[in-house]
């Protein structure tokens, strides 16, 4: 598999990305330390269930998303059965 990622804050292309690996905007719910609007997740179908994950509107994710000036670093699957890549890092 390549080592090849792909970093982005465009909300369009991280939309596409996370729909297209049946995935969902979430968080989970503020905790003193994790500040307001809790920890930023995805969460991919026929994950791990967890019963700390709240689904968020686009918009609801995309706000936080922007407050904390973060971006999504990603890396597709190179051959089926492979595992895709990702992390929110700091915007440059």
């Amino acid at each position: 598999m390549s080592d090849d990622t792909t970093t982005t804050s465009d909300h369009d292309v991280i939309r596409r990305w996370v729909d297209g690996h049946d995935g969902f905007p979430a968080r989970v719910p503020a905790t003193e330390s994790d500040g307001p609007g809790g920890v930023l997740r995805v969460d991919f179908a026929g994950g791990p269930p967890s019963a700390d994950i709240e689904h968020l509107t686009w918009d609801q994710w995309f706000d936080i998303f922007d407050d904390r000036r973060l971006a999504l670093e990603y890396k597709d699957a190179e051959y089926p059965g492979d595992d895709m890549w990702f992390a929110f890092v700091p915007r440059p």
